[in-house]
């Protein structure tokens, strides 16, 4: 199970502190957390609520261990003011939204799509997190250490964003061995004179690993590179703020990935992530007995978008799909990259945990070439 696959990951990427409350459809990865952390000297505590769940393993974090919590979109909801916290005092955690249909308690077991933009935008303030889009059970292995690595790199929260659908999924997995894991380490201040938070945007500031002599200083407000807080200064505010949502922007060329599938002569292109994603592909397929040619952007990161790969890939094309599970989210952040260059249509499904089928992606490419 997609679920199954992503503990494996989370293991391997050396995660040993878990925190979390149950909830549908993720509750598989608190359960078999609470199972095998203890067999690898890690921790696991269920805690009262979502909100107690993201700071306690912010705190792990703080402490130089790598953690992560798991949740769906009414815990998502609770989580993003620890968020924002750990976005401001530069705390590498990971966090996985299992999607399901809202808005509020919703249709609990059933997927969707709808947390897209809760997940760039959730938190008030000016910020930047990293969101990835598994598509797979492999995927849900190997992102997982992906994000572990980036929330490292960059002293960053980094969300795992897959849908019911992937994470319910069964599929054959390939578990790599121990010693072929590349795991990021930390850097930490090699003196006690160093800077530990700010940067100027490009370079990110040694991680102040608690209980190892620093005088260390951790605070919500806004505050200097050693942890004192000024809250009435603007400069300093200026300073850091934009050194928070810049180190993501001007790093964005290591950050982002996506795959292109297809003709590279198709004048019909389709922007898919997730379990949606997998529709797409085999709906190329089916086109492809049709006499239609079409070529597949998946963006893998999905926040920072691949804005750029998105307009250059759409050169050419005569119209672009954008299939998703709600109402139209990501498809407004295609339209703006595309900027007018091509027509931008949405097939949208919500309700009943339907997924969007391959044979539905071509009737509306069909549908929509005539226009």
């Amino acid at each position: 199970m997609g679920n199954e696959a992503l503990v494996v990951g989370a293991l391997l990427a050396n995660c040993r502190f878990y925190a979390g409350y149950p909830i549908t459809p993720s509750s598989e990865i608190m359960n078999l957390m609470a199972k095998y952390l203890p067999l690898l000297d890690g921790v696991f505590i269920q805690m009262e609520d979502e909100i107690a769940s993201i700071l306690a393993i912010i705190g792990a974090s703080l402490t130089g261990v790598r953690a992560m919590t798991a949740t769906s979109g009414p815990g998502f909801s609770l989580m993003q003011e620890g968020l924002g916290y750990a976005v401001m005092t530069e705390v590498p955690i990971v966090l996985v939204d299992v999607m399901r249909a809202g808005p509020s308690t919703g249709q609990a077991t059933k997927a969707a799509q709808g947390d897209v933009m809760q997940a760039r935008w959730g938190r008030h303030g000016d910020q930047e997190v990293i969101v990835i889009s598994p598509a797979s059970a492999q995927e849900m292995l190997e992102l997982t250490i992906h994000a572990f690595n980036l929330a490292d790199k960059y002293r960053v929260p980094v969300i795992l964003l897959p849908d019911e659908i992937v994470g319910h999924a069964e599929e054959i997995v390939n578990v790599p061995n121990e010693e072929d894991v590349f795991l990021y380490h930390r850097r930490e201040p090699s003196s006690k004179d160093e800077p530990l938070f700010g940067g100027d945007g490009k370079k990110v500031a040694p991680f102040p690993v608690l209980g190892k002599g620093l005088n260390v200083l951790v605070t919500g407000s806004t505050h200097t590179e050693f942890g004192y807080r000024r809250t009435q200064d603007p400069e300093t505010h200026r300073k850091l703020v934009f050194h928070l949502v810049n180190k993501i922007r001007n790093n964005r060329d290591d950050i982002v990935s996506y795959e292109i599938y297809g003709e590279d002569d198709a004048n019909v292109g389709i922007v898919a992530y997730g379990s949606v994603f997998r529709a797409a592909l085999e709906s190329m397929k089916l086109a492809a007995k049709e006499g239609i040619k079409l070529k597949i952007f998946r963006p893998i990161t999905l926040w920072p978008a691949p804005d750029i790969e998105i307009y250059n890939f759409s050169e050419g094309l005569d119209i672009l799909i954008v299939p998703e599970l709600n109402t139209k989210m990501y498809a407004l952040e295609v339209e703006r990259a595309v900027r007018g260059m091509v027509s931008v249509f949405s097939l949208n499904k919500i309700g009943g945990g339907i997924p969007i089928y391959p044979g539905e992606i071509l009737s509306f490419i069909k549908k929509n070439m005539r226009r």
